[in-house]
């Protein structure tokens, strides 16, 4: 319980704890960065990291300076490129795992993953097909599902790749220039806590859509 507290303490003031973390650490804070969404696309255990908010906050503290050199905290354009390179590896990562483990997944048993994500993410393809991988970015678990599923699918690598790219091209640069350009306005500043809530609700209300309309599909006579 205390561990979730925190964990949720975390994500709701990740402005604060990200500008701690740079103030600590410095230049590490890229590797940092580097390494969370890189194990979030890439490790399929953990679909609960928050790539959406951070990318947000990432980008919000690129647009302030650092009182005491006078320079921003980050780097917005070694940001960017950095945890697009993140993601497309985590992303190639979970697809070769996805290919060496094969359709057997979807008729074993596997402790590690959860029938309900891999389940929802293959509903996610029969309805978009390849540009899953794209769409899966900005959707919680289904992003970190998406890569795994298609390696243990038909999609060829090389369209695999393709559609990575353009995915994680348009996350990273999407969310990091929103908290760039929008996320020191004084408005967004006062009400930080109730931008994430905001970020966290964009990003789960799509698949939770689509589980009440196949809840209320499964009830129809």
């Amino acid at each position: 319980m205390e561990l979730l507290k925190h964990f949720l303490d975390v994500l709701l003031h990740l402005d604060v704890h990200l500008k701690l973390l740079v103030h600590d650490y410095g230049n590490l804070t890229y590797l940092i960065l580097f390494l969370i969404i890189f194990t979030e696309t890439g490790v399929i255990v953990f679909p609960f990291l928050p790539g959406d908010s951070l990318l947000f906050v990432a980008g919000t503290l690129a647009a302030q300076q650092n009182p005491e050199t006078g320079h921003p905290l980050l780097n917005v354009w070694l940001l960017m490129p950095l945890l697009m390179a993140a993601a497309f590896i985590g992303d190639n990562l979970n697809y070769l795992v996805g290919d060496y483990l094969g359709p057997r997944v979807f008729r074993e048993n596997f402790r590690f993953l959860k029938r309900e994500y891999l389940d929802q993410t293959q509903a996610f393809y029969a309805k978009h097909g390849g540009k899953t991988i794209i769409m899966a970015r900005f959707v919680p678990i289904v992003r970190t599902f998406a890569p795994f599923v298609a390696g243990v699918g038909t999609m060829t690598y090389r369209h695999f790749a393709s559609y990575s790219i353009a995915g994680a091209a348009l996350w990273v640069i999407s969310l990091s220039l929103a908290g760039y350009f929008f996320g020191n306005i004084a408005w967004v500043q006062h009400n930080f806590t109730l931008v994430i809530y905001a970020i966290i609700l964009v990003s789960v209300l799509p698949p939770a859509i689509s589980y009440l309309r196949e809840k209320l599909r499964g009830t129809q006579p």
